[in-house]
């Protein structure tokens, strides 16, 4: 019996074609006479506990690392950390394909190339890293630390292939872009929620694009595109509930109009992730509903101290039934959608 990482890891090795994998497991599900639709969205976290126990060590280590190399300069932790976690991840990525132990070695590389990209740009530019007055200089710094960090994860993900890889890498990329921008048009400063909304879209696309090169979810492209989405989401979330008052930090409307506006807006989001098969924009999206219920329970004249637990109950309740009826409400949905867009999403089953 082989498993998924065994065959996922035959493929990263080059053993065996993507495309016979898919063809394997589409010819196995095919002879059992079932497709488990639990199996839509699942990406490995875990390979064991001995990658937990990998993990752990790895970290400590990590840590270590930094903070001895620290004691010399920042840099010299910051680099000490990059490369600690390229060694070990030559062996319990490149070799073991072990799934947590490998984020965290990844973040540990990308975490330390750009703490070492920082400081050393803080340094050479002869700013006070611990007070530095000018924006220009500190959106200066950070574009090109956030640039050097991007190679590195390039770098990375040509060698290793960890799927987490391209979200970080893509959200580097993005602080980057943020502070060129704003190094180029200081007012900019002043429309941060703007930026982050525009980003997450951008993530979204790049997700899309690589959630529609495997609409089966059955290679790597699919992890890939959960990472992205995971991140996508916090970013196109948040600012959207911050204009329409989720948060308390936008009061141009009335708050019952500004809560129905919550509630329209989740349902919209909803149906985002049934058409698009992800629930990452449904979890990012849920402090803001609950919120939003609680208040409407209050207005309602619920006592206070139930407000939440009212929220939570109604809101859990009916993400608890579509999870049951996921599949089902898949199917109502994806034959309204347009054509070419159909083509680009997962199969409803």
């Amino acid at each position: 019996m082989y498993t998924d990482e065994e065959l996922d890891a035959a493929a990263a090795a080059g053993i065996l074609p993507d495309q016979n994998v898919v063809d394997f497991r589409h010819f196995v599900a095919a002879r059992r006479g079932q497709i488990d639709a639990t199996e839509h969205e699942r990406f490995r976290l875990l390979t064991g506990f001995n990658d937990v126990f990998v993990a752990v060590c790895c970290g400590l280590i990590l840590a270590a690392a930094a903070y001895l190399g620290g004691r010399l300069h920042p840099m010299v932790g910051g680099l000490a950390a990059a490369a600690v976690s390229w060694g070990l991840a030559e062996y319990f990525t490149r070799r073991l394909r072990l799934s947590l132990s490998s984020i965290v070695l990844l973040i540990g590389f990308a975490g330390g190339t750009l703490l070492a990209g920082l400081t050393g740009l803080v340094d050479l530019m002869g700013l006070d890293g611990a007070n530095i007055q000018d924006p220009a200089d500190a959106a200066g710094a950070v574009a090109g630390a956030t640039l050097l960090a991007g190679a590195g994860a390039y770098a990375h993900w040509r060698r290793f292939m960890v799927p987490i890889t391209v979200a970080a890498g893509s959200a580097i990329a993005l602080v980057a872009a943020f502070a060129l921008l704003v190094l180029a048009i200081p007012s900019l400063r002043d429309s941060i929620r703007v930026l982050v909304l525009i980003g997450g879209l951008v993530m979204f696309a790049i997700a899309m694009h690589w959630d529609s090169q495997d609409r089966e979810r059955s290679t790597r492209r699919s992890d890939v595109a959960f990472w992205l989405h995971l991140s996508a989401s916090p970013m196109i979330i948040h600012p959207v509930f911050s204009w329409v008052g989720a948060n308390g930090a936008v009061q141009m409307v009335s708050p019952g109009l500004a809560l129905a506006t919550c509630i329209a807006t989740y349902l919209v989001i909803a149906l985002v992730s049934l058409a698009i098969d992800r629930r990452a924009m449904l979890v990012s999206a849920l402090v803001y509903v609950l919120y939003a219920m609680g208040q409407l329970f209050s207005m309602a004249g619920t006592a206070k101290e139930m407000n939440m637990a009212l929220a939570a109950l109604v809101i859990g309740s009916g993400l608890l039934l579509l999870s049951t009826r996921w599949e089902a409400a898949r199917r109502l949905l994806i034959p309204q959608l347009p054509g070419s867009m159909r083509d680009m999403l997962p199969v409803a089953r």
